[in-house]
């Protein structure tokens, strides 16, 4: 069974490090801290009061461009048998 969950950007932190493909590229990237949307009932599912959580995660390349400030998306948390 999967797990619907609205989360929103609550913070994106730039960062800039070395270790890109070649010899002194600097990577730039950000931390990205994303809460759950409390708008509406679409964590309901999963959180009979008031929802709570945290996903953090450091992202890069043009895919960083998606994570503004704000934004909303749905996570979808599909369980795995090893």
């Amino acid at each position: 069974m999967s797990v619907n969950a609205k989360f929103k950007v609550q913070r994106v932190t730039p960062q800039s490090s070395f270790g890109g493909r070649t010899a002194g590229e600097i990577v730039e990237s950000a931390e990205i801290e994303m809460v759950p949307d409390y708008a509406g009932d679409r964590n309901k599912d999963w959180s009979y009061y008031t929802p709570s959580g945290v996903i953090r995660m450091n992202v890069n390349g043009p895919a960083l461009q998606q994570f503004t400030q704000g934004r909303a998306f749905t996570v979808t948390f599909d369980g795995e048998d090893e």
